[in-house]
């Protein structure tokens, strides 16, 4: 294997990001490094590129971006045995201590000391990749790369839709980017008895629409408030699932809401803004979850059974595909709203 490798860096605090030649990643007794087949933009790393108020507090450059990837097994460590050479991997990006009381409680998902892949430490916009062994996933050997690479994006979209009980229920998914649209497309699965969607992205709407939404709306041209209240005959929505964390879409899905419904809540607002908690949570009596990541090991089940059984066809949200070194692009593609999922290729 080489000593050194191509990788997509966040070089210093602001905006952007470089393409440099770094070191091979070395491994430890229980990790494993993967040779990465493909790896996907997130909105997450996009507040990276961006360099927003949560990216500012959070990230510590040098740091190696991204997340969403699969690959194969190249190194195993000395003390790996669940793994081999050869197999084809995806991985879970939220790297956990089983110890703390959230580990042993069942909430390793939310646990005290998380580091997240491409964001505490180095990930996978590069040619290979380190993780803890016990962050692998395998996959079926024909799996499209572009697919597995979109698994633990995926998961969150299964975390939030199935958060809440959709069965029969009506349902208001606001925001459609990516993870917006695979929400629509769960909700659809597990047989929500409407879906309506919103976002300012005509091209985004086109992917609600195909993916299960049966209203889809935009707020530069109509009242979403009004629109969903004439489609709902004045009752409103039972599930708000929230995936843009625009204050704007937060609070017109939370006035949707039914009283007693129940918010989910996944969007990151890019800085803090003001909310009516008074009015528009509480005296409602709504039930509001917050997302983050995916239940260790619950969801990737559930992705699983969602994909192989063909409930779930991810293939359509796939619409750009780019080189690692045309990251510049990949991402102005990502932010100009014009796409679905964008999957670069090392």
């Amino acid at each position: 294997m080489p000593s050194l490798m191509k990788a997509v860096v966040k070089t210093h605090a602001g905006p952007g990001f470089e393409l440099r030649q770094v070191p091979l990643p070395q491994i430890g007794p229980k990790d494993i490094l993967i040779r990465t087949r493909a790896t996907s933009i997130c909105g997450t790393d996009v507040h990276i590129y961006n360099w927003d108020v949560w990216a500012a507090n959070r990230i510590k450059p040098p740091v190696i971006i991204g997340h969403e990837f699969c690959g194969d097994v190249v190194e195993i460590g000395a003390q790996v045995t669940d793994v081999q050479v050869g197999d084809f991997v995806s991985a879970e990006s939220h790297i956990v201590d089983h110890t703390c009381d959230l580990c042993r409680t069942g909430m390793a998902h939310i646990c005290r000391h998380t580091q997240i892949i491409g964001v505490d430490r180095d990930g996978s916009f590069a040619e290979y990749v380190c993780i803890p062994a016990a962050n692998a996933w395998h996959n079926p050997p024909n799996m499209p790369p572009e697919i597995a690479a979109l698994e633990e994006n995926f998961g969150n979209a299964v975390h939030t839709a199935l958060e809440a009980e959709v069965v029969a229920r009506k349902v208001l998914v606001t925001g459609c980017g990516p993870v917006g649209v695979m929400t629509i497309a769960v909700a659809r699965a597990a047989g929500a008895r409407s879906i309506y969607a919103s976002d300012i992205s005509d091209y985004r709407l086109g992917l609600a629409k195909k993916m299960g939404a049966d209203v889809v709306m935009s707020p530069k041209r109509e009242d979403v408030v009004k629109t969903v209240l004439e489609e709902t005959s004045g009752e409103g929505v039972d599930v708000l699932l929230e995936m843009s964390g625009a204050p704007s879409a937060i609070r017109d899905g939370l006035q949707l809401l039914k009283a007693g419904g129940h918010a989910v809540l996944l969007g990151l607002p890019s800085k803090p803004f003001e909310l009516d908690l008074a009015n528009l949570v509480i005296m409602k009596g709504i039930t509001v979850h917050g997302i983050a990541g995916r239940k260790l090991w619950e969801t990737w089940y559930e992705i699983r059974g969602l994909l192989r059984s063909g409930a779930v066809n991810l293939e359509p949200l796939v619409t750009h595909r780019f080189k690692l070194e045309e990251f510049e692009l990949a991402f102005q593609t990502m932010m100009s709203g014009e796409s679905g999922k964008v999957v670069l290729f090392p």
